[in-house]
């Protein structure tokens, strides 16, 4: 069985302990880890330290051309890491094979990002006293940065905290998530081959409760970037102290379905949903969550959902026409099956799904599903949704907003009014109109309010997060008479 160390100063080292990774699909063990110990990570960070040192004076254009060699080794052994993310994940190739895609995409924004990088000019004269004066501002990178990424997109969560870190010239000590390391540990390869100077990155799996402190409070730490729960990213919040941090956190997103739809396009926008709710098993963090539909159409579009969800593939993550397959582990399914009985307990229908076989959830769809109920308050993070009626577009809105998250939200309406109150009063980082919520591509702003964190990702986003603003101002005539 392959064993896996740790990378730190561009050399492998034994992990302080060892770990067995299992599929979450079978169960078979798939690789021995290595874990890091709080020593070790103390080691990564100091090493990173010492890296920054030279590695922020790398010319932009040198540190573009690594990232973009990254992304042409990516393309290149695409298949190999679409496979290496299906079995550690139990994400359905093709979806693993489009992730592979965007996490190339966002390599080579990042590539860009690097050469185009730039401040300011500030138009001193604008105030009194300011005359003969020119002042200009550089964004300058911060040190170390540790970023903290989650299970359900191994490898282009990842490079949207690597990929902004490396063209902002930081320098990176990676703690992936306990059951995705292998997705992360072959970066080490990808950028060694590419020319990343050694100490910039630092990968170091391990326990997230162990390591945890050490990555957000040691001195050397500029910058920490997690995606992840609320209840570890207000922990995070809490040890950072005066760092800055970027954090990625829990959703539940709506969509809203308004009426005025002809039957096909109701169709498609079944399709969208459908895609938008069960891609991934629902473990997306903008996965559609709760669906409030127009009561005009509401018994039509229910029966449109459970037909797909009916109709979706369950199976091994690694068949070419599998759409479902495991949730990442038994605690996981656990907690939905009781959010289910729950919610059944307090009137909810299910109208398909709602059935288990070890980690393998089906797609379940309910009804007249409590507000209360944690299918509807919490984030599910399944493949399940709740469809709700609504009566006016004002009460819609109400209601999606009655959330302690707000990461994404989509609305569908033909009303241009309807849209822009939409835009205006739902109450998200994003909202998409005629768009399901689970859109994103790789370059636009990415991050939520309320429970859903603080700051935003998107490479250029992300690079500006990761950099100080210095104030450069110059007195002119000084010496003339």
């Amino acid at each position: 069985m392959k064993q896996t160390q740790l990378w730190i100063g561009d050399t492998w080292i034994p992990g302080a302990s060892t770990v067995t990774l299992h599929s979450p699909y079978n169960g078979n063990p798939i690789a021995e880890i290595g874990y890091a110990s709080v020593e070790q990570a103390e080691q990564a960070i100091e090493v990173a330290a010492a890296a920054f040192k030279s590695f922020y004076k790398v010319p932009a254009y040198t540190r573009a051309e690594i990232l973009r060699k990254v992304a042409s080794a990516m393309e290149k052994r695409h298949e190999e890491l679409s496979r290496l993310i299906a079995e550690e994940s139990a994400k359905p190739i093709q979806a693993a094979r489009g992730e592979i895609d965007r996490t190339i995409q966002t390599y080579l924004f990042a590539a860009e990002a690097a050469r185009d990088n730039r401040g300011e000019t500030i138009p001193m004269d604008a105030a009194p006293h300011g005359e003969n004066h020119i002042a200009y501002t550089q964004r300058k990178p911060l040190g170390v940065v540790t970023a903290i990424t989650p299970f359900n997109f191994p490898m282009n969560l990842v490079a949207h905290k690597v990929g902004p870190a490396i063209a902002a010239g930081n320098t990176i000590v990676l703690k992936p998530a306990e059951q995705t390391p292998l997705s992360s540990l072959i970066l080490a390869e990808l950028f060694q081959q590419a020319g990343l100077p050694a100490g910039v990155l630092n990968i170091i799996p391990g326990s997230g409760a162990e390591l945890g402190e050490i990555l957000t409070t040691h001195p050397k730490v500029a910058f920490i970037t997690f995606t992840g729960s609320p209840r570890v990213g207000k922990l995070i919040r809490a040890q950072a102290g005066l760092r800055r941090v970027t954090l990625e956190l829990g959703s539940n997103s709506p969509l809203l379905i308004d009426e005025g739809f002809s039957p096909d396009e109701l169709e498609k926008i079944a399709d969208e949903t459908t895609n938008g709710s069960f891609n991934y098993d629902g473990q997306v963090c903008i996965s559609i969550q709760r669906v409030y539909v127009h009561k005009n159409i509401y018994d039509g579009f229910v029966k449109r959902m459970v037909q797909r969800a009916e109709k979706l593939k369950i199976g091994d993550p690694l068949a070419e026409d599998t759409n479902i397959s495991a949730l990442i582990n038994t605690t996981a399914a656990d907690r939905l099956k009781k959010w289910v009985e729950h919610a059944v307990s307090k009137g909810a229908v299910v109208q398909t799904g709602g059935t288990f076989e070890g980690n393998v959830m089906a797609p379940t769809i309910l009804t007249n599903v409590s507000p209360d109920a944690e299918l509807n308050t919490e984030e599910a993070f399944g493949p399940i949704i709740t469809i709700t009626p609504f009566e006016t577009w004002s009460e819609a809105i109400d209601m999606a907003n009655r959330s302690k998250f707000g990461l994404n939200s989509g609305a569908f309406t033909k009303d241009i009014e309807r849209a822009f109150q939409a835009a205006e009063k739902l109450e998200s980082g994003g909202v998409l109109i005629n768009q399901i919520p689970t859109f994103r591509v790789d370059q636009m702003p990415y991050g939520g309010v309320k429970e859903s964190g603080s700051g935003r990702e998107g490479i250029r986003y992300a690079m500006e997060e990761m950099m100080d603003i210095k104030l450069v101002v110059l007195r002119m005539n000084v010496y003339q008479p």
